[in-house]
């Protein structure tokens, strides 16, 4: 049996996982996610996918997180019937995390429209509703660890702990072959890896020997330096006691599952332990909270379930559930310990915290996740002093620190040792999810791994198909989805939206500094010359 595998997502960036995967007779994919960051990968959420989504029989999830299931009530939306294989911490982060999604999708619609209405455009639809995320959610179906199952006749595919976040799973897949003399193809897909630093979970696991295998490249180029739980914990507490010396505001900006429960983990020890002030540490994102009871439900599948009930559940973490209050938090002043959505300060509450705190030298902003590119939560981090939220520019004085070891995802080496435990590779080793550099430089340290000698490493493009067959290397397979979507030139980041939002700055600043009125007359001269060509 010949199998062709097309990338629909995570290809050259971090976000809107997906792989399409096809027999001749039957369709799967693996992961259905959302583009996230830029406009520019965000447009794609609202084109056709590349493929037929009533044509899908089945979809193997390798875990909740939006980037790569973010998309899944669209697909059953635009007419999937099949069953979403799952673990079931994912499926029950899933119900928090996806109607969520759609009623962010509504809110934003809902807010471009009213643009729209004043500025003469048409009206807009959303990806999806809270709704659609519903339906979406009644197709679902439980998968154990460790467990072969059969989600399509002549497919049988398995789940191991990947490490990266509760119910997170690597996927095992054997396509049987055509007769008995033809051996099955047998292909990995890693998920996201977790780091061996710390957090919640157990460690990572799988098999042995494939011939075909899909990894995850997030920190492909990245050597962290060794960082243990109390070192972690002392950077934390670092930046902490200058908040509270400053009598200024703490935020840290989170994901609201996995990392915003390692945070509150962390401060409500440190508390514990005296080594910082006592204070109420207030999550606001409901839901971070919803997750967080899922994590307590499921407390027992992590790595120290007595300890993860405790701290959960002390009476210093405080749930900042009704807007209301979101924004008189947002606007108080001195000390105050704020953990807030979204981890790359893209959307969610944490904005409006940043805006109100940005400007102030005694604010603290302590990054405690990856921060892809374009986003405002990397541009802090590249230490900008000048970003726009929700359309106003803000000088930033804030102290802006990144903390390692928090990262959810494994660095340079332990994606290879990862990858190297699983081999040998007889056929494709495909890096997705990851920047270009990041793919680059995992891709040289697999050339000079012997356990991986045998593996034809690609760095594969947007909606690029490949055919895949038992103990060889995959060729490339033109013309497998209907349509291809936007070159990735077009995708490329930062985008445009990213350059005008520093040109606007950029003039902003110029005019500001400018001597007198005539010389600000010339400048806006000058601009409006150059945009006459």
């Amino acid at each position: 049996m010949a199998v062709t595998m097309a990338v629909c997502g995570a290809a050259g960036s971090v976000t809107g996982m997906c792989l399409h995967l096809a027999t001749g007779r039957h369709s799967l994919l693996i992961d259905c996610g959302l583009f996230q960051g830029p406009k520019a990968l965000k447009a794609l959420n609202y084109e056709a996918f590349p493929f037929d989504p009533a044509g899908v029989d089945a979809v193997l999830l390798t875990h909740a997180h939006i980037d790569h299931s973010g998309l899944l009530p669209k697909l059953v939306k635009q007419g999937f019937r099949g069953r979403i294989h799952a673990t079931q911490p994912t499926i029950d982060l899933c119900s928090c995390l996806l109607p969520d999604s759609g009623h962010i999708q509504e809110s934003e619609v809902a807010e471009l429209n009213r643009r729209n209405r004043r500025r003469g455009r048409p009206q807009v639809q959303p990806i999806y509703t809270a709704a659609d995320a519903e339906r979406a959610l009644e197709r679902f179906l439980p998968v154990p660890l460790g467990r072969w199952i059969a989600p399509l006749p002549g497919v049988r595919a398995r789940f191991w702990n990947a490490g990266h976040m509760l119910g997170s799973a690597s996927i095992e897949l054997a396509f049987e072959g055509e007769g008995e003399q033809e051996p099955p193809i047998r292909l990995l897909v890693s998920g996201d890896i977790g780091s061996a630093e710390g957090g919640l979970q157990r460690a990572s696991d799988g098999p042995a020997g494939v011939d075909h295998m899909v990894l995850e490249a997030t920190y492909g180029d990245q050597d962290r330096p060794p960082v243990t739980t109390a070192a972690r914990r002392a950077a934390l507490a670092r930046l902490l006691r200058l908040a509270a010396e400053a009598d200024g505001a703490l935020l840290v900006p989170v994901f609201a599952v996995e990392r915003a429960q390692e945070v509150v983990a962390d401060l409500i020890a440190l508390m514990r332990a005296r080594e910082v002030p006592e204070a109420p540490i207030h999550l606001d994102s409901p839901l971070a909270s919803r997750a967080t009871r899922v994590f307590l439900r499921h407390a027992g599948e992590t790595g120290d379930p007595a300890w993860l009930r405790d701290v959960l559940t002390d009476p210093l973490l405080r749930h900042v559930e009704g807007r209301e209050e979101s924004l008189a938090l947002s606007r108080r002043e001195g000390f105050r310990i704020v953990l807030a959505g979204s981890g790359m300060c893209e959307a969610g509450r944490i904005r409006q915290h940043l805006a109100q705190a940005l400007w102030d030298p005694a604010t603290v902003v302590a990054l405690v996740g990856f921060q892809a590119q374009g986003t405002l939560g990397r541009l802090l981090q590249d230490g900008e002093r000048l970003v726009r939220i929700q359309g106003e520019t803000i000088r930033v004085a804030a102290r802006i620190e990144r903390i390692e070891g928090y990262s959810g995802h494994a660095d340079a080496p332990e994606l290879l040792r990862w990858a190297a435990a699983r081999g040998p590779v007889a056929g494709g080793l495909f890096l997705v999810h990851g920047e270009p550099g990041a793919r680059d430089g995992l891709a040289q340290r697999i050339a000079a791994e012997p356990a991986l000698a045998g593996a034809t490493v690609l760095r594969p493009l947007l909606d690029e198909a490949f055919r895949l067959r038992a103990g060889t290397a995959p060729e490339a397979a033109p013309g497998a989805l209907p349509r291809r979507r936007a070159e990735p030139e077009t995708v490329m980041l930062p985008d445009w939206h990213n350059a005008r939002s520093a040109l606007l700055l950029a003039i902003d600043e110029a005019l500001e500094q400018a001597p007198d009125e005539a010389a600000r007359a010339a400048l806006l001269a000058r601009l409006r010359a150059a945009l006459a060509g």
